[in-house]
Parts: C-alpha cells; structure tokens; sequence
C-alpha cells in the first residue's frame, strides 16, 4: 500500500548538522507566552527559555492535536486522522522509562501503538534533487504549542533510531487524552527521551539544508 522512495538510500552520515545549532538557529517556531515548564518540572517563563527542545508545556494547554500534516520537501503533502495513521503498519511500545533532560526519572510509558515516522515519510515520498540531498534534510516534529523536536535523515532512515521513533495515538488499548492530543511522539531508543517526546503533534516538515 505504502509508497516507497524512488532514489536508494546511501549509507550516509549527515556531517557536519548539529540538531542542537538547528533548534536554535535555523528552525524557527512560534513560542507559547504563559509560564512553561523544564523537563525537570521547574517553571520558568517562555521567553527565558533560549532552546525549545528543552521546555515543557503547560499541563492546561487546550489546542489538542486531531491531524497531523506533512509539509516541506515531500511529494505528497497530506494531512492524516488517526483514522489514516491506523492504516499504516502498526508498531507497538511495550515499556519504557520516560527521562528528562536532566537525567531524572519521570517514570514508565507503556502500552503505546501507532506507526514509525520512517513508514510515514516513505508514504509521502521525500523530494530531493539528487540521492545526496537525503543526507542534509532535517525532519521537523511540531505540536500545536510550537514545541519542536529534531531528526536528521540519516537517523531515520540509516540508523536504528528510526526503528523506534513512533507516532503513537493509543495508550492501554485507548485513544489518548488532552493531556497528550490525539496525537504524539516520542523516540524511545534516546538516552533521554524526555526532549524528543511531542505532545500534541500536529505537523511534521521535512526541510532540505545546504542547498
């Protein structure tokens, strides 16, 4: 069912891209104005927090994410229900610790299903104008908060990370509540996975760079 890239996939580091430079410098995204929180659940104000991959969401925010849009260098730009994400082959998350930037446990996930971002990418066909462009794209995971977390191509495609980088929309057999929307994120092979776990996901970009 699913499409597949037309170009192979060159094994292929991405040199030189430094996902925490990226964060700051060339993605830009919109910041919430009401106090947030660190991943170690200490609140600070959003305009003092200098790198949004390291601020929480506030436990009360209400814009809970229904669809997830892909944009940017794809062939296909589309926008999925959970309906949709549900035709994708599933994958599933048994257990898992929940650690946050500062190395603190914030306790187990478990029982989570959805499907791996790489399987959502392959559908919408990354656009590139050679097969090396694949190594300098940046994969852009966003909330409806502007919350972003960062992947380079090569861990998606050409590592074991993408194995378990997941868009996940139930928990326990159950849809996900507002504390989560309909929809989110997280990369469960990460020694932190505090930083990359989007709630409310709502938008993925596939964005070229260097070219």
């Amino acid at each position: 069912m699913m499409s597949r890239l037309k170009q192979p996939l060159f094994v292929i580091a991405l040199a030189g891209l430094s996902l925490a430079a990226l964060s700051q410098k060339a993605v830009t995204s919109p910041q919430t104005s009401h106090p947030v929180e660190t991943q170690a659940g200490t609140p600070v104000s959003a305009s003092a927090t200098t790198n949004p991959l390291q601020a929480m969401r506030t436990p009360g925010h209400s814009a809970v994410s229904e669809t997830l849009t892909l944009t940017g260098a794809v062939v296909h730009p589309k926008t999925l229900s959970v309906a949709d994400l549900e035709r994708f082959p599933p994958h599933r998350i048994g257990e898992f610790d929940m650690i946050c930037e500062s190395g603190a446990n914030l306790g187990k996930r478990e029982n989570l299903r959805g499907v791996r971002l790489r399987d959502i990418l392959l559908d919408a066909e990354l656009k590139a104008l050679t097969p090396k462009h694949f190594r300098q794209m940046a994969i852009i995971a966003r909330a409806t908060d502007g919350y972003i977390a960062v992947f380079s191509w090569a861990e998606l495609f050409n590592s074991a990370v993408g194995d378990q980088v997941i868009v996940y929309f139930s928990k326990d057999g159950r849809p996900l509540d507002d504390a989560e929307g309909r929809i989110a994120l997280v990369s469960t092979t990460d020694t932190r996975t505090g930083p990359r776990h989007v709630r409310w996901l709502n938008e993925i970009e596939v964005r070229p760079l260097g070219h």
